[in-house]
């Protein structure tokens, strides 16, 4: 190594660019984690702010039944979700039987369709007017009074239909951590003389433990997210509760209050899912990979797991999906084709400018953490992640407190300098609601981009600034060629979950902009589901995309590659990690 006064005049140049690059880039990546925070922030402040009699109205009144709702929704959705999910992976991964290639990329379907939109199709389908209790009443002469039906539009009906919706998550991360396990852990208990059951749930499920508690944290935080489903339902959540609050008592603190309380559920799942990672300290006990054993399954056990596949992906995609083409087809949307095109754009407009934003953001963090690895640096990646775990209402309310505060400070501004008031230039534009989903996926994008950046051998940025290209010009010029395909996949990814966003939507939305989204949740709340069914039709058509994607990973993730143990497919992110 040479001596500092051998090093040239360039290169001592170039080591103090490198270093003002790293603490500008630092310098962003802590501005962008605090805007990003801000909404979060403004939440938990207003804790402090005195309610009044409102607060108390609502604690004598509503406030036990939206914390036994949530709680109920949780722990069934919570239960619901891993039997689907953690059954039905090992279905695939470990047992042979007819179709089970099909169900390896089928069971994810249920992710194209919204808790809404399963909603409003289940209910046109089950309710006394529609075609089921209509073929009862007329097969058997029937009346009213002379049958019991079970009613959809409850609690219970809520949990069995986000069951049905969820599980993917749970199914995508079980899998994976099937595929990767120890074929020694599996054969030791095998020469013990356990069976099929005993394996899976003696070994099998202890050793997948973190991955399917992180899927079902996962599904939970879509749960505690949900509006348009426990809405539509009558099922008093703190989700209805904040929309009710702020539109219905114009009781800003209050609202923010609630939405606070929702935290505490959200932390308490954080907290859960990774103590469950942390706890776990598994090793695999071979460097060399075997593909897993499998039990060829036939007769009646072959017909039970095809209906234990077949079931939720029936249930949760193919029915309600039909459902919704035959009421498109036999009513639909009376505004197809007229407004229903604006509907369709400002949904799109939005999706595609909230993906093109957070992609953009996700690889200015990225590459901050990249360029300066600190503590302060990785700290804010992870707080500028944390709005994924967060459900929209609570971001929306987040958003809207600042955003009108500083839109009342503009126009008083611009009234006493110009004698002018230029409107709600914040909250009446999309600029509210494109913040808000920023806060809320940019996590999917950094997640993404932060294991494409991670895979790029440092190597090639010293390379690049041999040649004298600065922090920008390798990241334009090197990385982001390199990286194309990874932020193309993050930005469908957005695109689709903004597609789908239905709470912050109708909280945040301006004056006469809906979307398909709001367009279906506001037929529906008329009890027009028929009309309805186009727009929640495009809703699902568009999520299909991220779940062919996800397919596709899990196919090249498939046991038998050679060279060491199959790569995972990519999951979605993990609640509050960077």
């Amino acid at each position: 190594m040479r001596p500092d006064s051998a090093v040239s005049p360039a290169s001592r140049v170039r080591a103090h660019a490198g270093a003002r690059a790293g603490r500008g880039w630092t310098g962003l990546t802590l501005a962008v984690a605090t805007l990003i925070a801000l909404p979060i922030l403004v939440v938990l402040l207003h804790v402090f702010v005195p309610a009044g009699e409102v607060w108390r109205h609502l604690f004598q009144t509503v406030l036990s039944r939206y914390v036994g709702n949530t709680l109920g929704l949780m722990v069934g959705v919570g239960v619901g979700v891993t039997l689907i999910g953690v059954g039905t992976a090992w279905l695939v991964v470990m047992c042979r039987f007819p179709g089970r290639g099909v169900f390896r990329w089928a069971l994810l379907l249920p992710l194209a369709v919204p808790t809404y939109v399963i909603a409003y199709a289940y209910t046109d389908f089950l309710q006394f007017a529609g075609p089921v209790q209509t073929l009862l009443r007329d097969t058997f002469d029937w009346g009213r009074e002379d049958y019991w039906f079970p009613q959809i539009r409850s609690l219970g009906g809520a949990i069995m239909l986000m069951s049905l919706v969820l599980y993917p998550y749970v199914y995508l991360l079980s899998r994976a951590a099937f595929i990767e396990q120890s074929v020694c852990a599996l054969e030791v208990g095998r020469t013990l003389g356990r069976g099929p059951v005993r394996l899976f749930l003696g070994i099998a499920v202890p050793l997948a433990r973190p991955a399917i508690a992180g899927g079902v944290a996962l599904a939970l935080m879509e749960t505690l997210n949900d509006f348009g489903a426990v809405q539509f339902f009558g099922v008093d959540t703190f989700t209805t509760g904040v929309y009710r609050t702020w539109f219905g008592l114009g009781e800003q603190a209050a609202a923010a209050q609630l939405a606070a309380c929702l935290l505490v559920f959200v932390l308490a799942l954080l907290l859960l899912e990774r103590w469950s990672r942390r706890r776990a300290r598994y090793f695999q006990t071979s460097s060399r990979y075997r593909e897993l054993p499998q039990y060829r399954l036939s007769g009646l056990r072959a017909l039970l797991a095809w209906l234990a596949c077949a079931l939720p992906v029936t249930l949760g995609f193919l029915l309600p999906a039909g459902l919704l083409l035959g009421m498109h087809l036999r009513e639909g949307d009376p505004l197809l084709g007229t407004r229903f095109t604006d509907f369709a754009l400002n949904s799109l407009t939005l999706a595609g400018v909230t993906a093109v934003v957070a992609v953009a953001l996700a690889v200015l963090i990225s590459y901050g953490v990249r360029l300066r690895r600190s503590a302060l640096t990785q700290a804010a990646a992870r707080i500028a992640s944390l709005g994924y775990a967060i459900p929209g209402s609570v971001i929306a309310v987040g958003v809207l407190i600042p955003l009108a505060w500083l839109d009342s400070r503009i126009n008083l501004f611009a009234l006493e300098r110009f004698g002018i008031t230029p409107g709600l230039i914040l909250t009446g534009t999309m600029v509210a609601l494109v913040y808000a989903y920023v806060v809320r996926f940019l996590a999917v994008s950094f997640n993404t981009v932060e294991a494409s950046l991670g895979k790029i051998s440092p190597s090639m940025d010293a390379v690049s600034r041999t040649l004298g290209a600065g922090a920008s010009g390798t990241l334009r010029r090197v990385h982001m060629p390199i990286m194309r395909g990874s932020l193309f996949a993050a930005a469908i990814l957005i695109f689709v979950d903004v597609m789908k966003e239905l709470p912050a939507t109708v909280i945040l939305r301006p004056f006469d902009f809906d979307t398909l989204a709001v367009r279906a949740y506001e037929l529906a709340s008329d009890e027009r589901l028929a009309q309805a069914s186009t727009s929640a039709l495009a809703i699902v058509a568009v999520g299909i995309v991220p779940v062919v994607l996800l397919s596709m990973a899990m196919t090249r993730s498939r046991p038998g590659h050679a060279g060491g143990p199959p790569p995972a497919p990519v999951p979605p992110p993990q609640p509050g990690r960077a």
